[in-house]
């Protein structure tokens, strides 16, 4: 379900820039440019919340086309993604440029859209936050973004707040402190228990109370940490039971802070769910370069 993030996506190779776009569409508004002249245009028409953005373009390049939009007051505000060779990272892009995340070239479709959605997310979320009712309470549905989502988009913007969970009258809190989930409740279950429980939910609603605090530790795990290992039980409970488990979406890979840690196309360090399905996924998966 597409949310209400303004996406420009750059790409002066047509193949490139039209599977993106079809990957993303899905959850973002996505606007297309075919280079840096014509994205430019389109952003000062339309100011973007996301620029993603191909490095290498004839005239001018990637980096220079977010420089020029962030140097414009009216157009400054947006993270961008650039999309680069492993060299260009290493020897040509610096944690001084505006980029918020790189994606390593070639890269797979899926994992480069894992990567893409979590900034989303993280948008999406800062966004209802500015719009929340006079009480602070921000409220939405699982069904247009799921538990790990909202995990992943708390810890990635270093969130404190109290996100409460439902779903058919089954009641599920979690404490953040800087994104770090600190305690969680589930019916008679605490701590990692607790959060394994709701992490296959994909309906129901949810609510963030950005003043909602507790002196209560009872998690072992980090936020990631706990994402992963409850994939893992997951996956092991489907194949221990014979079934296939609930969809749910494999998180992403942590975002890349500078070329010195780039987003790297490595789609097996990232556990999925299933690894049955997962395995069928890379068959099916494009890889993308140029």
């Amino acid at each position: 379900m597409a949310n209400n993030v303004k996406l420009l996506l750059v790409d002066d190779n047509p193949m490139v820039l039209a599977m993106l776009h079809q990957s993303l569409a899905p959850l973002a508004q996505v606007t297309t440019g075919t280079d840096a002249a014509d994205a430019l245009l389109k952003a000062v028409d339309d100011v973007p919340d996301l620029v993603v953005c191909d490095y290498r373009m004839p005239g001018m390049d990637g980096r220079q086309f977010v420089e020029k939009l962030k140097s414009r007051p009216a157009t400054a505000n947006f993270s961008a993604v650039l999309m680069a060779s492993k060299a260009d990272i290493a020897e040509r892009l610096s944690p001084a440029d505006a980029a918020d995340d790189y994606l390593e070239k070639p890269f797979f479709l899926k994992d480069a859209t894992r990567r893409i959605k979590r900034m989303i997310d993280r948008i999406a979320l800062e966004k209802m936050a500015k719009t929340a009712p006079s009480d602070g309470v921000v409220r939405g549905s699982l069904a247009q973004m799921n538990v790990i989502d909202l995990m992943q988009s708390l810890e990635m913007g270093r969130k404190s707040c109290q996100l409460s969970l439902s779903n058919e009258g089954d009641k599920c809190e979690v404490f953040f402190a800087e994104g770090q989930v600190k305690h969680a409740t589930y019916g008679s279950l605490v701590g990692d228990e607790a959060v394994f429980k709701v992490l296959r939910w994909t309906g129901g609603n949810f609510q963030l109370d950005f003043e909602g605090k507790t002196d209560k530790e009872t998690t072992q795990l980090n936020t990631q940490g706990l994402l992963m290992e409850g994939l893992r039980l997951l996956d092991e409970s489907s194949r221990d039971g014979g079934g296939e488990p609930e969809p749910v979406a494999a998180p992403a890979a942590p975002a890349a802070q500078g070329p010195a840690a780039p987003a790297m196309p490595a789609p097996q360090s990232v556990p999925s769910a299933p690894v049955s399905r997962g395995r069928r996924e890379e068959e099916d998966d494009v890889l993308l370069d140029g």
